[in-house]
């Protein structure tokens, strides 16, 4: 079984590797967005319950973290239908490969890239905060606040992951998995906290409490965090982690379901 995730998983990394326009295009575009929003609204932004001491770019940084992760994540997923299309996938599943193993394959590349991704944007953003492009920011740079970082990308780029492999499974064309994922991914992020916060957002923090990739991000602002007024209304650590977990599971259990009631 391990053999067959690790043949999976590196070949989504191969595959990542020989088309640099997708890199270019999943990183570049929050990037953008990071520095334009956190540069523009810093003068505007208030956080509720602190002492506006946290800048708008410090704020925005996880939300935009958590983007790259996202899209990573869920357009990874195209490889599914792709390799439908090319006769590959067929070829996998009449394999001794339990469907389980192909599952983890898919998504343990698809993981590793969306993780890569957000720790290089991060590593990014450090050395941008000196060019005086963005004001200077105030992290927790301890080693349990990276491996909280890294722990949460990961969390969150598994549970995304497997909802884009839902979709994938059920879509034959690239065309319309774009349509539907662009419809979906921009909602599900906007109401996540991490464009703006859901304390005085009126009747939008129902739908953000709903909302799991509120709880990564929530829970990665937490590990990020420097100065505890900032995340006081966010919620728990135990809640984040709870919920982030739970997404992944059922995502998952989704997948291996109908993966294996898939037939040649």
């Amino acid at each position: 079984m391990s053999l067959a995730v690790w043949s999976l998983t590196k070949r989504e990394l191969v595959r990542f590797v020989r088309q640099r326009s997708r890199a270019i295009g999943a990183f570049l575009q929050p990037v953008i967005f990071w520095v334009l929003f956190g540069t523009g609204l810093s003068g505007s932004f208030r956080m509720p319950g602190t002492e506006g001491g946290l800048s708008y770019a410090e704020f925005f940084l996880p939300g935009i973290a958590a983007m790259i992760v996202m899209f990573t994540s869920i357009f990874s997923a195209i490889s599914v239908i792709q390799d439908r299309n090319e006769g590959f996938l067929q070829g996998v599943l009449v394999s001794p490969v339990s469907r389980t193993s192909i599952v983890l394959g898919k998504l343990c590349g698809g993981t590793l890239l969306a993780v890569l991704q957000g720790l290089l944007f991060l590593g990014l953003a450090a050395a941008l905060q000196f060019t005086g492009l963005v004001p200077r920011m105030d992290w927790n740079l301890s080693v349990t606040g990276l491996i909280g970082t890294i722990a949460f990308l990961m969390l969150m780029g598994f549970g995304l992951c497997g909802l884009g492999y839902i979709f994938a499974w059920r879509l034959d064309s690239i065309q319309g998995f774009h349509a539907i994922m662009s419809v979906l991914l921009f909602p599900m992020w906007l109401l996540s906290g991490a464009f703006f916060p859901a304390a005085g957002s009126g009747w939008l923090k129902w739908i953000i409490a709903v909302n799991p990739l509120t709880y990564g991000v929530a829970g990665l602002r937490r590990v990020m965090a420097s100065d505890a007024a900032s995340v006081a209304q966010l919620p728990s650590m135990g809640t984040c982690i709870a919920v982030s977990v739970a997404f992944a599971v059922v995502c998952v259990a989704i997948d291996v379901s109908m993966t294996r009631k898939y037939r040649i």
